[in-house]
């Protein structure tokens, strides 16, 4: 993979701030333990990250249509929630409070009530079956389940099948009871004022949350995190925003509140790293029933946003949107992206749609790693838009082969991760741990190779061509085929060869009204890359390419497709 060199001067400007931020005596310096890295001066639990919201007062948080909750009223709201988990409920610390709904503000005063409780909260993919929803029900086996009219039809079975010995469950927008033991968020008693947190002891290694993983290659595991770790977590986005800041030659007693327009579904941990930094900073999130570019854009103009947070394929829906509208935007100063992949050609679109004058960043993050770990920001990013950036200050990186040595600078590995914020352990699931970790780090399963500090992902191991000897990673072909104008999504991946064992394949949603065929395609790509790169077959589809609800492909969908349409 072709990686350009560094620009020595805005790289010298990134790795001289960041070493200020994270020296010692400064918010983000950190320690050396037998774990791995750790904050020395972040919070313990979560619960510290909530009570310092407090201090935000009737600053607006969650803005949904035309309600607005305050930081004061998610924190009692919160509070008086935790008590009924252990009062009402009668829920005890280390059980567990699954919660399946929209982004909806009662989603987040669930999840921070299981935080002042000592509960373990399980957000739960809202996109999922009731079959998938069951599946991880009977895994996570909750005492309290907080869901929506939707959810809760789905999940219907499955709690009549459990008879008497269901757990309590908690409605949001049902107006009867689905099963004895229900109660109705809307009839619950109004916070009491100044009412305080349960007085719970909560430890730093007591598990936070159970989130199941997007199940991409098989059945869903439950990535079992700490309370260290998520208090990690947000640390990060602050660590960025702050290098963000002071590489653009400002100050951080300039940083002012901001309006953000979260896409990313809260069950999603791309949501959490979005609002941890808005929580720090008494900012805002404006949400949105479904995606929808039409009303991202009026949502945008309404509330004067300042922030797009989403995956990369919203955020290029959202261009189009505002190309085809004209939409001026002038409120908004940054687009950041997570979740999945970014295509190169994003950021590069990003500084010509709006002359320079929005900022592009994209991180990378797992749900293993408790959201976003590393980033490039600022200018690196559109200098650079193949890296993912420096890693947050608590987290080493080893690029590996496959014996788990370290590699050289500049060779290609996996990519494996050590520090507070990566996770304990899948839940119920010893083998599954035991595979994730080698030697005390973290496999991520992505190939990627370090020039001068800097990260940059290549691949998924298994998503790696390997074309007569020769590697093809797929991302690269991606980010190629995403440059073509007429290009709108593209997927690459293997298709099976008797001579070469593998070949390559690329399947293409072109834009509207758009003409390219398979060989102005293939010549496209052979005038940036290697023969051997160059798709051998182009399958164009008339449709969205298959993807889960946090943006990611579905290419084993896709296997399928292509099987049939080349057989």
């Amino acid at each position: 993979m072709a990686i350009p060199a560094p620009s020595s001067r805005s790289l010298a400007v990134v790795a001289r701030v960041q070493a200020a931020l994270s020296a010692p005596g400064t918010p983000f310096a950190v320690t050396e333990t037998p774990q791995g890295r750790r904050y020395a001066n972040g919070p313990a639990v979560l619960r510290d990250v909530l009570e310092a919201t407090r201090a935000h007062g009737d600053r607006p948080f969650l803005v949904l249509g035309e309600n607005v909750y305050s930081y004061a009223e998610h924190y009692a709201a919160a509070a008086a929630l935790a008590h009924r988990c252990l009062d009402r409920y009668g829920l005890r610390p280390g059980d567990r409070v699954a919660i399946a709904m929209r982004n909806l503000p009662e989603w987040q005063v669930a999840f921070w009530a299981a935080q002042l409780a000592g509960l373990i909260a399980v957000p739960l993919n809202a996109w999922w079956s009731g079959e998938e929803l069951g599946y991880a029900l009977d895994d996570c086996a909750p005492r309290l389940i907080v869901a929506d009219l939707e959810r809760v039809e789905r999940i219907g079975p499955w709690l009549a099948a459990r008879g008497a010995d269901r757990p309590w469950l908690l409605t949001v927008g049902v107006t009867a009871a689905p099963v004895p033991g229900t109660e109705r968020f809307e009839r619950l008693p109004a916070p009491a004022d100044g009412m305080p947190a349960p007085e719970v002891v909560i430890s730093p290694e007591d598990d936070a949350t159970i989130m199941y993983t997007s199940g991409t290659t098989g059945r869903p595991k439950g990535v079992a995190a700490t309370q260290a770790a998520w208090c990690a977590a947000t640390m990060s986005p602050r660590f960025f925003a702050a290098t963000a800041v002071l590489t653009a030659g400002r100050q951080l007693t300039q940083a002012t509140p901001q309006t953000t327009l979260l896409t990313f579904p809260f069950f999603h941990v791309a949501a959490f790293t979005t609002l941890f930094s808005l929580m720090a900073s008494g900012s805002a999130a404006v949400l949105l029933r479904k995606w929808d570019p039409a009303v991202a854009l009026e949502l945008i103009a309404r509330h004067e946003v300042t922030t797009y947070v989403g995956v990369p394929t919203t955020a290029l829906g959202l261009l189009d949107a505002a190309d085809g509208a004209q939409a001026a935007l002038p409120s908004l100063t940054m687009i950041s992206t997570g979740g999945a992949a970014a295509p190169p050609e994003l950021s590069r679109r990003i500084a010509r749609r709006f002359a320079g004058r929005v900022e592009a960043r994209n991180g990378y993050g797992l749900t293993e790693t408790c959201g976003g770990v590393i980033a490039n920001v600022g200018t690196r990013y559109l200098e650079y838009p193949g890296s993912i950036g420096r890693p947050s200050p608590a987290l080493a990186v080893r690029i590996a082969d496959p014996s788990g040595a370290a590699l050289p600078e500049g060779e290609v590995g996996e990519l494996r991760l050590r520090g507070q914020a990566v996770f304990r352990g899948y839940w119920n699931n010893p083998q599954a741990t035991a595979e994730a970790f080698a030697d005390g780090w973290f496999r991520t399963g992505d190939l990627a190779c370090v020039r001068d500090g800097e990260i940059y992902i290549v691949d998924r191991i298994k998503d790696l061509v390997i074309r007569g000897g020769e590697n093809v990673y797929c991302v690269e072909v991606e980010g190629v085929l995403h440059d073509h104008p007429d290009v709108a999504d593209a997927a690459v991946l293997g298709v099976p060869h008797p001579a070469l064992g593998e070949e390559v394949a690329a399947v293409v949603l072109l834009r509207p009204g758009a003409s390219a065929d398979a060989q102005a395609l293939r010549a496209h790509v052979a005038g940036h890359l290697a023969a051997f790169k160059v798709p051998a077959h182009v399958v164009f589809r008339t449709g969205p390419l298959p993807r889960n609800a946090t943006g990611k492909l579905l290419k084993r969908d896709l296997r399928t497709e292509i099987a049939a349409e080349l057989a």
